[in-house]
């Protein structure tokens, strides 16, 4: 076993990369840069029915898109049966493993049994103790593990502390198929072994897992020698914000939906997955560098955490004001239909993002910059712009037409004037500019709309409303 930190995030490529699975992922590769050492990623892919090319390249996708890089290629769990049913062989060699031969047949019987008779759903061990010559010529047999039937187990949790199971709780379950393909047990075990894994951290969902996979450990250290038990770190499972199982309609989403319907940043998603469930002190707001720095698992709570969108969104608002104005430029244009220009984008952004809580509030606000004219009007736009307000346009296009100094400052200080003069609140101007301007009455400031839009284009929308 290697010396040094070895974790690793094992998906099984079914469907898109979950939150939970996202989070798994974070806490492995944090703990491994906290500590100098490797994160490696394996994708368990020995259910051929159900992964699929596009589930491997979405869970990849969502990994690269929240910055989780790996040290070394990632290992496919398909290609590595040969050495999995190698390690059966030798089990069952070594006499830690058997032959059962029973039916399906006799198991649906067995499990009926046990039902009626409200006794617990465990294999009975009918050929554990028989001679396989006892089977008929060229039965197809399944290789069991050979677990131990006295006392308890107890695992030392990085985050559940101690954890005790009585073995005969944990049947001899099978670890080689008829058809020689390995079970997930054994070949978890294969492989986190081969990989150096030091350190298994992992949902609390698989914590019963780890009293059938030390067995193997166990009898191939008696076997072989060099086959360490890792340090098990079973994290609590995310639920919603009404604190049942997390389901779709709390946001157990794909990575990807973040991303592209949501309009979350990465960082603001990294940030929020660190936060669920991991803490230091009531910091909220952690940069990856940070992160890094001070992420171990004694930070890890043993209760369930809560999903909360409004949450991530306000971090999310909060990453996109402290986000470089290019950057952000760059994935609105790509939000945004039509030739959306990058430049404008980036100059626009300071006063966009101000109150923006995600990518497509941005989209959506910068809209107006690339409105063609006739310019189209939401229905509060159009009821704002009544004969009255068309004639303020009028005075308001005469003052700004006569403005040197296309300055947020100076274009303030000459509509200010003129409510003045004309005796009405700034409002009564601002409103009607702003419906003709923009087609909405939401909008930036509006004096930044008109700096924005530049001069010619900005008394050009005005007097397409003026009376």
């Amino acid at each position: 076993m290697a010396s040094e930190v070895v974790t690793r995030f094992a998906p099984s490529p079914t469907g898109f990369l979950h939150i939970g699975g996202a989070r798994t992922a974070l806490f492995n590769w944090l703990y491994a840069r906290h500590h100098d050492g490797k994160a490696l990623l394996r994708i368990e892919d020995t259910d051929r029915k159900r992964s699929t090319p596009e589930a491997i390249d979405a869970i990849l996708d969502g990994l690269d898109w929240l910055g989780l890089d790996y040290d070394e290629e990632p290992t496919y769990q398909s290609r590595r049966v040969e050495r999995h049913a190698e390690v059966a062989q030798k089990l069952l060699d070594a006499g830690y493993a058997y032959k059962c031969f029973a039916s399906t047949e006799e198991l649906k019987q067995m499990r009926a049994e046990q039902r009626a008779n409200k006794q617990p759903m465990r294999y009975d061990g009918r050929w554990r103790d028989r001679d396989p010559s006892e089977a008929p010529d060229g039965a197809p047999f399944t290789v069991r593990l050979k677990t131990p039937l006295d006392g308890e187990t107890t695992i030392e949790d990085a985050v559940q502390g101690a954890v005790s199971v009585r073995n005969a709780e944990i049947d001899d379950y099978i670890i080689l198929r008829a058809d020689d393909t390995p079970t997930y047990m054994l070949a978890a075990v294969v492989d986190d072994r081969d990989m150096d894994v030091t350190h298994v951290i992992r949902g609390d969902d698989h914590l019963n897992n780890a009293f059938r996979q030390l067995p193997i450990y166990r009898a191939m250290e008696e076997v072989e020698g060099d086959w360490a038990e890792p340090t098990y770190a079973h994290i609590p499972l995310i639920h919603g914000s009404d604190g049942a199982k997390l389901s779709k309609r709390h946001g157990a989403l794909g990575v990807d939906a973040y991303r592209d319907e949501m309009g979350v940043l990465s960082d603001a998603l990294f940030n929020y997955l660190l936060r669920l469930g991991w803490g230091h002190g009531d910091r909220e707001e952690i940069t990856r560098d940070e992160a890094i720095a001070l992420f171990d698992l004694d930070g890890v709570g043993k209760s369930p955490s809560r999903f909360d969108m409004k949450k991530l969104e306000n971090l999310n608002g909060h990453y996109i004001r402290e986000t470089d104005d290019e950057a952000l430029a760059d994935l609105v244009a790509k939000k945004m239909e039509g030739d959306a220009r990058t430049d404008l984008l980036t100059k626009a952004m300071p006063v966009l993002k101000v109150r923006a809580k995600n990518v497509h509030e941005l989209a959506e606000g910068a809209g107006f910059l690339f409105a063609e004219r006739p310019l189209p009007m939401t229905e509060k736009a159009a009821n704002l712009l009544d004969d009255e307000a068309r004639a303020r346009l009028k005075d308001v296009s005469s003052a700004l037409s006569a403005e040197k100094n296309w300055t947020s400052e100076a274009l303030e200080a000459t509509t200010k004037a003129l409510a003045q003069r004309l005796e009405v609140g700034l409002g009564k101007l601002a409103q009607p500019m702003r419906a003709a301007l923009t087609g909405t009455t939401t909008s930036p400031g509006i004096f930044d709309v008109l700096v924005l839009l530049g001069r010619d284009e900005s008394l050009a929308r005005i007097d397409a409303q003026a009376a």
